[in-house]
C-alpha cells in the first residue's frame, strides 16, 4: 500500500510539487519568486501549511524532517532506559462532572480514567465512519475555499460536496483548472466513499 504525499503546492491554478515537506519547501523556495502566489496544503487534510524557507538548503531539509529525526531520537532514548513503565503520553486535562457523574466513574472496575477511555474508545467505534466522512468533507471545503473560492461553480460545488452528490461535484468543477480541480476531486472522493 503506498501512502499519500506529505503536501502539496500550488502556484495559481497549477501545481508545483508534491510529496515530502522537505521536498516541497525546497520546490517552492526556488519558485519563490513566481507571478502567482504559492499555497501549500497538507496532501490529505486540505489544511494550509506554512513553510519557513529561510537558510541553507541542508537547513530547509532539517527544519521540516523535524518529526522523523524526534521519532527517532525518542526510540534511541527508550532503548537507553530499559525496562520499565513505557512513555505513555499521558497528559492531564481537567474534566468537569457532576456528582453522581463522578460517583458511577469511580464506582468502575478501573476507576475514573480507565472507564473514561473504554467511553471514548467505544463512542470512536459507534461514530467512526459518520466522524470520518465529516473530517473528509471538511478536508476538501478547506482545500477548495482557500484555492478555489472565485472560480466558477464553487458555491455550487461547496453544495454538491456536502449533498453527497459526486455526479453533480464533478460537473461542476470540470471548468476548474486541472490541478485545482483533480486535487478537489481526490479530497471530495475520500469523502464521497466515506458516506458510502
Amino acid at each position: 500500500m503506498t501512502s499519500s504525499p506529505a503536501c502539496i503546492a500550488f502556484e495559481g491554478g497549477k501545481r508545483l510539487a508534491s510529496g515530502a515537506i522537505a521536498d516541497v519547501a525546497l520546490a517552492v523556495r526556488k519558485r519563490a519568486a513566481g507571478r502567482h502566489p504559492i499555497l501549500v496544503f497538507d496532501y490529505d487534510s486540505g489544511r494550509q501549511i506554512e513553510l519557513d524557507l529561510r537558510g541553507t538548503e541542508k537547513e530547509i531539509r532539517t527544519r521540516h524532517a523535524v518529526p522523523a529525526l524526534r521519532e527517532e531520537e525518542e526510540t534511541a532514548e527508550a532503548a537507553k532506559r530499559g525496562p520499565g513503565r513505557p512513555k505513555l503520553g499521558v497528559v492531564p486535562r481537567e474534566v468537569t462532572l457532576l456528582p453522581r457523574h463522578w460517583d458511577w466513574l469511580n464506582a468502575q472496575p478501573g476507576g475514573a480514567s480507565v472507564a473514561l477511555r473504554k467511553l471514548i474508545d467505544e463512542a470512536r467505534k459507534a461514530r467512526g465512519r459518520a466522524d470520518t466522512a465529516r473530517a473528509r468533507q471538511e478536508a476538501a471545503y478547506r482545500f477548495m475555499s482557500a484555492i478555489a473560492g472565485n472560480m466558477p461553480r464553487y458555491e455550487d460545488a461547496t453544495r454538491a460536496l456536502f449533498a453527497n452528490d459526486p455526479e453533480g461535484f464533478s460537473k461542476l468543477t470540470d471548468a476548474w483548472p486541472a490541478d485545482v480541480r483533480d486535487h478537489a476531486r481526490h479530497l471530495a472522493g475520500a469523502a464521497f466513499a466515506a458516506k458510502g
